[in-house]
């Protein structure tokens, strides 16, 4: 706490601890879904008519944040408590209101600016710099690290680096099925036409297909795709880019078998492989999945965000980008930052990482969880297919139509519980779950599917 006593002296603990244990014990009631308060409807009615009204359409869910929360639950203006099972889609991998975490922002707001930048960074910068860094070694040979504020930036950066490495090769290897972000090449490199409507198209991007566990022949099918790609684009093709879990495209998995051959083709080709970590980054057992998956010696690239309370590109000494490729403004906030560093460390020494910590032990419960609903009772067969990774976890319900999929999705924040959609038919419910998740919130949560999904039928 040496910041703290910087600027208001040795006395400043006592202060600074009663803050936090104020703001704490004004959430600490939140620990069960509620309601709307029935006095707050008109008020909260109007906000989001505002807010849709602003922004020329409405919010997906009407979540407007009441600023509290506690643990999975949060509290939004209409009085209601949500158990929140999505987080922002991913950012708060801790829950609401971690005491560190709310520590670590406080101490980062009460900082001389808002925004770090690149040019003039604070100590935060360097620290999380630091951890990320000796993370992402372990087992890669992964060297460096460029903060940035989002995932679409920190794509950005790794094409730029992966271009300039490659002497300004064009085409970009992805997956069937990819999300990689909202920019313009982002956009290009996802691939989801309702993303892109109304832009132009590029024809950078060469797709091979996503592991399929129903095909026996998917493994072969994508080393032939790939093959054929490389051979039909000699010197111009700058990275293999592609998320080890998918994400929007539907909480694919693939095992590590699956990726080596992939892996081995290109670097015979002396194509740069870029492990899309924004959304698996603090997710698996581990803080990376090419970690969990033993893939880690492959990394040429990597990009995280969402966790991190920012974003940030990795890479090795051979993809360090010359002088001016990578800058830009911001860093991140000073509380991002120093929540960032707070997470990472968090995770890395409380028992949550390993096939042994909390989040193993969260994933099998929740898993365990959906099949239960799925194999016996009123909604047997109604749930199906529960996969993932870590605190990543996917199912089909119902008839697996998007409509069907909407429609449960609603019912649940309804109904008190928080989550979202994913795939292109079937499509999903998927899960982003709060490392801090507990049995009584799974069991919690299993009665609002339960009831959900028989008010779909």
């Amino acid at each position: 706490m040496g910041f703290m006593d910087s600027l208001f002296g040795t006395k400043s603990n006592s202060a600074f601890e009663t803050l936090i244990s104020n703001t704490l014990k004004s959430s600490e009631h939140l620990n069960a879904v509620r309601s709307a308060d029935p006095a707050k409807e008109s008020l909260s009615k109007d906000m989001f008519a505002k807010y849709g009204k602003l922004r020329g359409r409405d919010l997906f869910f009407n979540f407007i944040g009441s600023g509290r929360g506690h643990g999975p639950y949060v509290e939004l203006i209409d009085g209601s408590v949500k158990l929140d099972l999505i987080n922002g889609i991913g950012i708060n991998v801790l829950g609401h209101s971690h005491p560190e975490i709310l520590k670590a922002s406080v101490c980062g707001a009460l900082s001389d600016v808002v925004m770090q930048g690149n040019l003039q960074p604070n100590q935060e910068y360097g620290q999380v710099l630091e951890k990320l860094v000796e993370v992402s070694a372990r087992g890669s040979r992964l060297k460096y690290a460029w903060l940035t504020t989002c995932g679409a930036m920190a794509g950005e950066n790794a094409l730029k680096m992966a271009r300039q490495k490659t002497n300004g090769a064009r085409k970009v290897i992805a997956m069937e099925n990819a999300f990689a972000g909202r920019s313009t090449i982002m956009a290009e490199i996802t691939d989801n036409p309702a993303f892109r409507e109304g832009l132009p198209t590029y024809d950078e991007v060469l797709r091979i297909p996503f592991y399929n566990k129903h095909d026996p022949e998917s493994s072969q099918k994508a080393l032939d795709m790939l093959n054929k790609h490389i051979d039909e684009n000699k010197n111009n093709i700058c990275v293999f880019c592609f998320e080890p879990m998918q994400g929007e495209g539907g909480y694919n998995v693939a095992p590590r078998e699956y990726f080596i051959p992939l892996f081995e083709s290109c670097r015979k080709a002396n194509i740069p492989i870029w492990f899309d970590e924004v959304q698996t980054f603090c997710r698996t057992t581990e803080f990376y999945a090419f970690q969990t998956l033993k893939l880690g010696e492959y990394v040429d690239i990597t990009t995280v965000a969402k966790s991190l309370q920012g974003a940030a590109t990795l890479y090795t000494e051979e993809l360090n980008p010359k002088a001016g490729l990578v800058s830009g403004t911001f860093a991140g906030s000073s509380s991002a930052l120093a929540s960032s560093k707070a997470v990472m460390d968090l995770l890395d020494h409380d028992g949550y990482m390993g096939p042994k910590g909390k989040i193993q032990k969260i994933h099998n419960e929740f898993k365990q969880m959906l099949n239960d609903i799925n194999n016996s009772g009123p909604c047997k067969g109604l749930l199906r297919d529960a996969e993932g990774m870590g605190l990543m976890i996917g199912v089909i319900p119902l008839d697996g139509s998007k409509e069907k999929m909407m429609l449960l999705n609603k019912k649940l924040f309804n109904n008190g519980i928080i989550c979202f959609g994913c795939g292109r038919g079937p499509f999903k419910l998927r899960f982003l779950l709060p490392a801090i998740l507990e049995t009584r919130h799974i069991q919690e949560a299993k009665i609002i599917l339960e009831k959900s999904i028989l008010e779909c039928l």
